[in-house]
């Protein structure tokens, strides 16, 4: 039995590649945070079937003495400080886990001579503000946040300790992909919790930062299956998930809105640009400048003919569909959440 090791299991990306590795039969680790209050939601539907350690990827000592114990056949390197606009305002502690946290694992991983296949999560927000469309896997990076950076450090750290070490690494440049279990910060759940709450006489408003922006966004649960294939190769390569479609923020919210039977209607420009319920004339989206991030970026879109072609991975979820999904999700836990 194949035994895997998933940093940030709790997490969105954490929970879905456990429930896909335990059907493959694996035994499946995970490490958490320790916390002052419950942040397992995600998994806890798997409990019985994983084993859970805490840790912290910014203790060497800690998660040295976690992989000499597990050492585990695959690992999963997912967690870090995982919101972008959060790193503008925590930038060192972003550096220092989601960077630093990198170099950490695989250090440990060759000191103590452990054979392992490593995969590393890194990000479309590592092009920022590229002049290339679409992003394939030679499209030189520029970040455009602490984040950003991160993942750009951890990227060629990656690939320098598979080119200098012999290690077995990939990465993995994920575009934006999206679920239910999507943290509620983020603003693809921002917009559909959001307005389902509205729906539901619960609020009055929907706040939301650059409506323009524009976003490659898939289904979190068909790029896991990405990330596992790319451990099952023979050589260790760098790949880019994504669907190939790109649609902004305003487009998300149009679309989520129809899901709930509201038509929109943008009136304004900027900051000053409202989102209106045509049958009602109330005002349910307002653009609150606190939400924009120092340095935009303001379009990504992945080429993911590489992985198509090597991986024979392509993204099943269609926009539509996934926005619909999350949108009735939270209308049922929000209509669930009101009668409790």
């Amino acid at each position: 039995m194949k035994k895997a090791l998933i940093t940030g299991i709790s997490g969105q990306d954490g929970s879905y590649l456990a429930e896909l590795l335990l059907k493959k039969g694996y035994d499946v680790h995970g490490i958490v945070r320790r916390a002052s209050t419950f942040n397992t939601e995600r998994i806890d539907h798997l409990a019985h079937r994983l084993t859970i350690h805490h840790g912290d990827l910014s203790d060497s000592g800690n998660i040295g003495r976690l992989l000499g114990k597990v050492r585990p056949d695959e690992i999963y390197h997912l967690g870090a400080q995982s919101h972008v606009r959060v790193s503008f305002d925590i930038p060192e502690y972003t550096a220092n886990v989601t960077g630093l946290g990198t170099l950490r694992l695989l250090e440990i991983i060759r000191d103590i001579g452990l054979r392992t296949k490593f995969y590393q999560a890194s990000s479309s927000e590592m092009f920022g503000k590229t002049a290339e469309f679409p992003q394939t896997e030679e499209t030189p990076f520029y970040p455009r946040s602490p984040y950003g950076c991160a993942k750009v450090f951890s990227f060629w750290v990656a690939k320098n300790y598979r080119e200098g070490h012999g290690m077995f690494t990939v990465n993995g440049i994920l575009f934006n992909h999206e679920s239910p279990r999507r943290g509620k910060t983020f603003v693809t759940r921002k917009i559909t919790r959001g307005l389902s709450r509205i729906v539901l006489g619960l609020d009055e408003k929907l706040y939301l930062g650059n409506l323009d922006a524009k976003r490659d966004w898939g289904y979190a649960k068909d790029y896991v299956e990405g990330m596992w294939r790319m451990l099952q190769q023979k050589k260790p390569d760098d790949y880019i998930l994504a669907t190939g479609e790109t649609h902004s923020v305003r487009e998300f919210a149009e679309e989520a809105a129809k899901c709930l039977g509201i038509r929109l209607e943008w009136r304004g420009k900027g900051v000053k640009e409202k989102g209106i319920d045509r049958k009602t004339g109330k005002v349910i989206i307002e653009v609150d400048p606190r939400f924009f991030r120092p340095a935009e970026v303001d379009i990504l879109i992945g080429d993911p003919s590489k992985a198509r072609k090597e991986l024979g991975w392509v993204a099943k979820t269609k926009f539509k569909d996934l926005v619909r999904m999350m949108t009735e999700a939270d209308l049922k836990a929000e209509k669930r959440n009101a009668r409790e």
